[in-house]
């Protein structure tokens, strides 16, 4: 297979040696990523990411020494080009805000399926923002945990960008739901729904599932009773 564009170069940075192995085995299958480094430290990844100037880095959180938050920050700091997408087992609220504050293009969780692992590389390489379907509930509770207010419906929220069934989406997203569970729960194909939330994105002026969660909070469009509004 010839490529077009050059691969996405992808650098590990995880202290354990079978999971980079691993996950090094999985990339290399794909013809448009291409594992260019692997670091067991956080130190260490500085120095690697300084070397080869990967267009993603997957970062483990907890590692011994400099942990993964701290080694986050430099990263950002130093290499602002370089999309950093933790890659975790921790579903810890606190440390998805504070990984995304401090920078981070991603949060995905280790559990997560080969195919959406090498979107979500794509996907962040491309400059978009890529939060694991699990978390995304739980980033949405953050926010308006932190930000009240923004949970009352504006005077007039923008119902008439979107179709009732494009509300109805809308408000599944802001739960955190997946495009599967939406699928089960409209008893529709699940390449609909995909159809679906390109067309949300699009009218929105989004680029993630994550922006749509956050904004049906804040136009109150997250609420149940509002497709038939």
């Amino acid at each position: 297979m010839v490529l077009d564009t050059a691969p996405i170069r992808v650098l590990l940075i995880d202290d354990h040696s079978l999971f980079r192995s691993g996950v090094r085995q999985l990339l290399q299958r794909e013809a448009d990523l291409q594992v260019v480094g692997e670091a067991a430290d956080g130190l260490e990844g500085i120095k690697r990411a300084k070397e080869f100037l990967p267009d993603v880095i997957l970062l483990d959180l907890n590692m011994p020494g400099l942990s993964g938050l701290e080694t986050l920050q430099i990263l950002v700091q130093d290499l602002p080009q370089c999309a950093v997408v933790i890659l975790t087992v921790s579903e810890e609220a606190d440390e998805l805000g504070q990984a995304l504050r401090d920078g981070a293009r991603g949060y995905l969780i280790k559990n997560i399926d080969v195919a959406a692992l090498t979107s979500g590389i794509r996907r962040a390489a491309r400059g978009e923002a890529v939060i694991a379907d699990s978390m995304t509930a739980k980033l949405v509770a953050q926010f308006r945990a932190q930000s009240p207010q923004a949970a009352t419906p504006l005077a007039s929220p923008p119902r008439d960008k979107l179709t009732s069934r494009e509300r109805e989406i809308v408000q599944c997203l802001a739960r955190g739901e997946s495009n599967k569970e939406i699928a089960r729960r409209l008893d529709v194909a699940e390449s609909t729904v995909k159809i679906h939330v390109q067309n949300i994105l699009k009218k929105l002026n989004l680029s993630s599932r994550v922006q749509v969660a956050v904004y049906a909070v804040e136009h109150g469009l997250n609420q149940e009773g509002e497709v038939d509004a």
